[in-house]
């Protein structure tokens, strides 16, 4: 009875071992399927072997690797450079604007801007600055606390009409853009500080231009048709008191005033808006000034260069490989970056917010944003930045798999002849890969 007992105990336990040796061979071998499928769709002889490829994909819970391309390599990350943005917000900001500083005396104030991007600019919720500043009867505006250049490092001097190129500010209104409508086939700007001028010039002109070094705006009257073009305008100190008289309607003078230590901070409202237009419509302009936000808040003055310095130092050094981050937005060639540390970066916000959070602050597949019309599927599965510029395209962020598994990847394409859409199409096959068997 005894032997029969303990011969049952050896076969059960020789069967579980069995057992478990063949569920782990199974896995490995599931493991090494999927690997190899991957590989034949990014590795050697595919379309990604044509020009720099990187990618990676990690298990955000497991912390495991499931597959790497050149992760170690600098790449240009366009837009994605904003998730660098995002998170110095998330780590400096504290979910709330800063709008401008200010000191009173008695029923006169001075202000100092803080780089908000919000007043005016008619995409974001309005914070309530004229009902702030309605009980002084002077106000005194100083950029002195400015340390920045309008046009960011690298930027491309062509772009200069563009309107996701609007400058950089301490104060900006209106977004820094001025927008035009036709009238009877005459642009009426939204700003009455801007007027229009007729010339004929030569060509097929249809739009509105503007002049390189100033803020005289002109048409072609025979051939203007744009119903409504949008341009950036160039700011200055003087332009923005201007601007500050128009809507204030009392008395504003420009000074040279230093910004004092005990200086208190109007906070316009929260981040989160801002954040979420950044990210899902990769607006250029909010992404600078959100950087110069960050600079204030733990600087006193508004320096991109010195904001960035002091993000890697204090919130950014453990990343892979240290990136080379020159601006806010990405529109600068001379960012770059390694897959293995945006994946690092991903990590780091997903464990700073809620998931659910980060995918709701994300462009969604098939969605909204700038994924809108790519990586369709009957749920959303991509959440992810995108980030393009001519022969670089790179996405960013989180794959969910039809497990319930969520993964940070990185995918940056640079240098390829092909059309960006030919590029997403062939990422797009990759990722529903994942999808369906992650």
């Amino acid at each position: 009875m005894m032997f029969k007992k303990a011969f049952l105990s050896v076969l059960l336990t020789v069967t579980f071992i069995f057992i478990g040796f063949s569920q782990n061979e199974s896995r490995e071998d599931s493991v090494s399927l999927r690997y190899q499928k991957l590989h034949s769709l990014l590795g050697p002889n595919t379309f990604f072997d044509n020009h720099l490829t990187g990618f990676m994909l990690y298990d955000l819970d497991s912390q495991w690797v499931h597959y790497e391309k050149n992760s170690h390599m600098n790449f240009i990350p366009a837009s994605t450079t904003k998730l660098l943005t995002f998170y110095a917000s998330l780590m400096v900001m504290n979910n709330q604007t800063n709008t401008f500083r200010y000191t009173t005396n008695g029923n006169e104030i001075t202000i100092w801007g803080s780089g908000d991007p919000s007043w005016k600019y008619n995409i974001l919720p309005q914070p309530k600055v004229e009902e702030f500043l309605k009980p002084y009867s002077k106000v005194f505006y100083s950029d002195q606390n400015w340390n920045d250049t309008p046009f960011g490092y690298g930027w491309q001097w062509d772009d200069y009409y563009y309107a996701y190129s609007a400058e950089r500010s301490p104060l900006p209104i209106y977004g820094n853009i001025v927008t035009f409508r036709n009238v009877n086939r005459i642009p009426q700007a939204s700003i009455s500080s801007f007027k229009t001028e007729s010339k004929n010039i030569g060509g097929n002109l249809t739009t509105v231009r503007r002049d390189f070094h100033s803020n005289t705006f002109y048409y072609n009257p025979r051939t203007y048709t744009n119903p409504g073009p949008i341009l950036p305008f160039v700011t200055s100190p003087e332009l923005t008191v201007t601007l500050l008289r128009d809507i204030l309607q009392k008395p504003v003078e420009l000074v040279n005033t230093k910004l004092p230590s005990n200086s208190q901070t109007f906070h316009g409202g929260s981040m989160r808006p801002l954040l979420k237009e950044m990210l899902q419509e990769s607006d250029n302009f909010i992404a600078e000034q959100i950087l110069l936000m960050v600079s204030d808040q733990m600087l006193g003055e508004l320096n991109s260069e010195k904001a960035i310095e002091n993000v890697l130092k204090k919130y950014l050094d453990d990343l892979p490989d240290k990136p080379q981050w020159v601006d806010g937005s990405g529109l600068s060639r001379h960012n770059l970056v390694t897959p293995r540390s945006m994946i690092r970066l991903i990590e780091k916000i997903d464990q700073t917010i809620p998931r659910i959070e980060l995918i709701n602050l994300l462009p969604q597949g098939g969605i909204n944003g700038t994924l809108k019309n790519n990586y369709k599927g009957s749920k959303p599965y991509v959440f992810a930045k995108t980030g393009t510029i001519s022969n670089n395209h790179a996405l960013v962020g989180i794959i969910k798999s039809k497990s319930d598994r969520y993964y940070a990847f990185a995918f940056l394409n640079n240098n390829y002849l092909n059309k960006a859409s030919e590029v997403r199409r062939e990422m797009e096959k990759v990722l529903v890969f994942i999808r369906d068997n992650y």
